[in-house]
């Protein structure tokens, strides 16, 4: 029975983050009138699926992600609410609407479990503390001072997960794993978004966009790193386990 709590309460971790994040995307790319053909949340076998006006909405079989298919995001197209015709701005905006809705989502969260055991003030102080020790994290990574070793994957994370007692206990865990999944997210390298946003800024700069085929290559290049380093870390995750 414990394992069937516990995963339950993983996926329902999983998911809700995930919603958030490309939720993001997907309400910023509307604002922009960037046409959104597909918002999924998991991957592999659709389970269930829903024909909108425009958007196929999706819930699909391994709850270990989502995605937000924008017309023109993949390949350049010239049809109406193409994500590659917006604006540089908005198409950033886009970009970095998952990330930052996690983080915004993640400061929330905190405050209000915060606010419910230590009051309105003490509230805005453990705050400072929470996003003091967030920029101190993202020093920390640029600086060389976290290692590989020190880094937790999904197999360690559901671990900390797992032995979560009690709601207030679970909230706090979802805060602190929103934060760290919008912050990485986030981070200058290919192909997480804040890797894509590099490239607009730099596109922007020179006035024309990427060779597709660079494009397309460096993003594999970076895909390929994050695997390996995500394998890595999930082996170290099992050996600590």
């Amino acid at each position: 029975m414990s394992i069937i709590v516990n995963a339950i309460k993983i996926i329902f971790l999983l998911g809700v983050l995930v919603l958030i994040h490309e939720s993001g995307h997907f309400f910023i790319a509307k604002l922009c009138k960037v046409r959104v053909n597909e918002f999924a949340i998991g991957f592999g076998p659709t389970i269930w699926k829903k024909q909108g006006k425009v958007t196929k909405y999706a819930l699909r079989l391994i709850p270990l992600g989502g995605f937000v298919s924008m017309e023109g995001e993949d390949e350049k197209s010239t049809k109406e609410g193409s994500f590659s015709e917006a604006s540089i701005i908005k198409r950033i905006a886009i970009v970095a609407a998952g990330g930052l809705v996690n983080i915004i989502f993640a400061i929330i969260v905190f405050w209000c479990l915060s606010a419910s055991f230590v009051g309105i003030r003490n509230a805005f102080y453990n705050l400072g503390i929470f996003i003091k020790t967030m920029f101190e994290g993202i020093a920390q990574i640029f600086t060389g001072n976290v290692t590989i070793n020190q880094m937790t994957g999904p197999v360690g994370i559901s671990n900390i997960v797992s032995k979560t007692s009690g709601i207030a206990d679970f909230i706090y865990i979802l805060s602190v794993i929103s934060l760290s999944l919008g912050v990485t997210n986030l981070l200058p390298f290919p192909p997480l978004d804040g890797g894509k946003i590099v490239l607009l800024i730099i596109e922007g700069i020179r006035k024309k966009p990427f060779n597709q085929k660079f494009e397309m290559a460096l993003q594999s290049a970076g895909f390929f790193i994050l695997i390996t380093l995500s394998i890595f870390v999930a082996y170290n995750d099992i050996l600590r386990l």
